[in-house]
C-alpha cells in the first residue's frame, strides 16, 4: 500500500506578528496568518492580483521559535499539515476552520516592498 501524504508548503508574507499563547505547564502555542498572492491578467488583459490567507499553527519547542525570529511583513517559507477543524459558536452555528500545523519554517532573503 502507497503511503498517502498531508503536506502543505507555502511562501507568503505574515499579515501581523504571531499571537502567542503560555500556558500554565509552560507550553507555547503561536498562531499567525500568511499571505500569498497570485498575479494574473483578466479578460481584457489588465493586470490583477488575488491575494490569500492561510492560518498557521505552531506548537512547542517551534512556537518559541516563531515567537521569537518571525514578524509582521516578513516573507517566510513554511511547511506543515493541513487541519480542518469545526466547533459551534456562542449562536449556536457551527463553524469550520483550515489551518497548517506548522512542522519547520525558514525566513527567505527577501524584504517586505
Amino acid at each position: 500500500m502507497k503511503t498517502l501524504l498531508n503536506k502543505v508548503q507555502l511562501i507568503g508574507r505574515l499579515g501581523r506578528d504571531p499571537q502567542v499563547l503560555t500556558f500554565n505547564d509552560h507550553q507555547k502555542a503561536a498562531r499567525f496568518a500568511i499571505a500569498t498572492e497570485e498575479r494574473f491578467k483578466n479578460k481584457n488583459g489588465e493586470s490583477r492580483r488575488r491575494t490569500e490567507w492561510h492560518q498557521v499553527v505552531a506548537r512547542g519547542t517551534l512556537a518559541g521559535l516563531v515567537e521569537k525570529f518571525l514578524s509582521s511583513g516578513q516573507e517566510v517559507f513554511v511547511e506543515g499539515r493541513l487541519i480542518k477543524r469545526s466547533w459551534t459558536d456562542k449562536f449556536g452555528k457551527v463553524r469550520f476552520a483550515s489551518e497548517i500545523a506548522l512542522e519547520e519554517f525558514y525566513l527567505t532573503r527577501r524584504q517586505a516592498s
